[in-house]
């Protein structure tokens, strides 16, 4: 599979937020979000095609049984399944992120699923060049109902304005069940202060809901660079 990078950080994001972590950053998505922070994985992917083996004798150079597979869209990779296996069988804790959009029989210790709202959508982005499928692909509810039954897991909506609210609610409301506090809000932004300035209004949606608010420590500690 294609890697742009692999890395050794803290989880900036989630449950998990604060935990030393080695990243296994794929490239290559079947969406194309307007507000991507990670474009060498998705809108002009790079890296470099690893085995299976290779991935784990680098993962071996880091000091911790956290791994973190993340993209780009991981579920759109050839041999994910195997990867996440091995991985398994080496004793390491997998948190998978992904959009939700693609089915595969992977094993993880926690499944990190975030459906793109609207918000997502490029209408301007590259003369909109990849609006109509993303939109069309951007949501799929009967995936994300089977990738939630794959054990622990957080559904994480990123909110760019308040508005973004009404597609959530529409979302949770077509899920057969779900549990608040796995239900993650995060400010969209790739600056301290976008990140900051959104958290405002979206803390008091959390206490008053029971949802969990998402940092994103890698914004804020280090900027939006790569390695983070």
């Amino acid at each position: 599979m294609k890697v742009s990078e692999l890395f050794y950080s803290i989880q900036g994001e989630g449950k998990l937020a604060g935990l030393p972590s080695a990243f296994i950053r794929v490239s290559g998505c079947n969406l194309r979000c307007a507000w991507c922070d990670t474009p060498f994985s998705s809108w002009e992917p790079e890296g470099e095609e690893l085995e299976v083996a290779d991935i784990l004798d680098r993962l071996a150079d880091h000091p911790t049984q956290y791994v973190v597979l993340t993209g780009g869209e991981p579920l759109i990779m050839p041999g994910i399944e195997e990867l996440t296996r091995r991985l398994h069988e080496e004793g390491y804790h997998v948190t998978l992120e992904t959009a939700g959009t693609v089915w595969r029989d992977v094993v993880c210790d926690l499944i990190s699923v975030s459906p793109k709202l609207a918000n997502s959508t490029p209408w301007e982005h590259d003369d909109g060049r990849w609006a109509e499928a993303h939109e069309e692909h951007r949501l799929n509810i009967p995936v994300i109902r089977r990738l939630l039954t794959l054990g622990d897991y957080q559904l994480k909506f990123v909110l760019q304005e308040l508005e973004d609210m009404a597609e959530v609610d529409l979302i949770l409301g077509s899920l057969d069940e779900y549990e608040p506090t796995s239900v993650l809000l995060m400010p969209q932004g790739v600056t301290a202060e976008e990140v900051a300035q959104r958290s405002r209004w979206i803390v008091p949606i959390c206490t008053q809901r029971g949802f969990r608010y998402c940092p994103r420590l890698q914004i804020s500690i280090f900027g939006n660079v790569r390695g983070t």
